[in-house]
């Protein structure tokens, strides 16, 4: 049956609901259980993965997060399935936006726990978030606090980029200071997060200039100071052209993790001149897609990853456009009507970020790329939110 999709203009347009999932190719024979012992080879691919609230909690959108954790650590299972690293407690799991130190500490025990029962792999954001302003001091000894948990737990960290240390810092050689201090006592290569001001604006001017030519020339003269302590550097600015740039200019054996959600089908694709891996929070509910794209591509076809992954970036500009920080919303949406969870609720009440003509193009692009396992409960999920914001069908 044709359901009717609100508009931002206030009309209704029709969409025919798809009635089979996407087939996935020459593997649709094999058992999901033989596509997870099937790692990745091409390209290290993580999906920034999202949390799932408790429905039940009394909770208003200021109290500490109450989340859901059978449903969380289930949702990282059908990633790990897949293939998929996880890259756990970032930004798409609503750090700094709902997800307090607190609830990020828990959370990386348990999925850090959850990676090693699996043989999964995981690598978990450690910030600052435990403060909310302060002195240089203050900042490098939250980041500490917040490594030492991810290390203790086992997991490889991504050192995440702190507003506090936006605030504090008066030059690029205060960022210096602080990333060499922590990169010195780090027990392993970490993974560096540069992510732009569209996904927080109070990063704006990170690496100490708001000029992005001298940001990165801070960025690179840290990670050639310590290039054993530097897996990799993920960027997300949104910018390929930067990208590129910034990945050429590493040193050998430092990876590039694209981070960009509208460009990531080329950067990882590459060119004569390397190519980007990846750490997506647009991964999350592309996670199968993403695989499968990947897989083509460990077989040397570029022209057969692009083909799967091509048409998912206009979904990804979708869900990630103005204001970009709100993505989240259009992901746990996804989730929902994919069946990963049972409602749609988020941490802190975000499930209102997003009108509702936005997340009903949500759906009308996912459900034609095919992206729900079973289209009819997927369709049956947004009659029922179109019913509650008086869609009539």
């Amino acid at each position: 049956m044709t359901i009717h999709l609100p508009a931002a203009d206030g009309t209704l347009r029709a969409h025919q609901p798809s009635t089979e999932p996407r087939v996935q190719g020459p593997r649709a024979q094999k058992s999901r259980a033989d596509l997870a012992k099937s790692p990745l080879t091409s390209r290290t691919v993580f999906a920034a993965a999202h949390v799932v609230a408790d429905p039940f909690a009394d909770v208003s959108p200021d109290s500490p997060a109450a989340v859901d954790w059978d449903a969380t650590l289930a949702f990282r299972r059908h990633l790990w399935s897949h293939g998929l690293g996880v890259a756990e407690a970032m930004d798409t799991a609503q750090r700094g936006m709902g997800l307090d130190w607190a609830g990020a500490a828990e959370l990386i025990r348990r999925s850090a726990a959850e990676a090693r029962s699996v043989g999964a792999r995981v690598a978990c954001g450690a910030g600052t978030d435990q403060i909310t302003g302060g002195s240089l001091a203050e900042v490098r000894a939250a980041y500490e606090e917040q490594l030492a948990l991810v290390e203790e737990c086992g997991a490889q960290a991504i050192l995440m980029a702190s507003r506090a240390l936006a605030a504090a810092a008066s030059s690029a050689e205060d960022y210096l200071e602080v990333y060499g201090h922590l990169l010195r006592q780090a027990a392993g290569p970490v993974i560096l997060h540069w992510l732009g001001p569209m996904f927080d604006p109070a990063l704006k001017g990170y690496w100490g200039s708001s000029d992005l030519d001298t940001a990165t020339g801070t960025l690179l003269e840290l990670i050639a100071a310590h290039p054993d302590k530097v897996d990799g550097v993920k960027i997300s600015l949104l910018d390929a052209r930067r990208e590129t740039d910034l990945r050429r200019r590493l040193p050998r054996g430092v990876r590039c993790y694209t981070g960009d959600d509208f460009h990531y089908p080329e950067l990882i694709a590459g060119d004569e001149q390397g190519f980007s891996h990846a750490l997506l929070g647009v991964f999350d509910p592309l996670g199968p897609l993403a695989a499968e794209a990947v897989r083509v591509l460990d077989t040397g076809d570029t022209a057969g990853f692009r083909a799967v992954l091509d048409p998912t970036v206009a979904l990804a500009r979708h869900l990630f456009q103005a204001p970009t920080r709100f993505y989240k919303t259009g992901v746990v949406l996804l989730a929902w009507l994919a069946g990963h969870q049972s409602h749609f609720t988020m941490v802190g009440g975000l499930q209102s970020a997003r009108s509702l003509p936005h997340l009903a193009r949500a759906y009308e692009l996912a459900d034609r790329l095919g992206l729900f396992p079973d289209p009819k409960l997927a369709e049956e999920r947004m009659r029922t939110l179109l019913s509650l914001y008086g869609v009539d069908q």
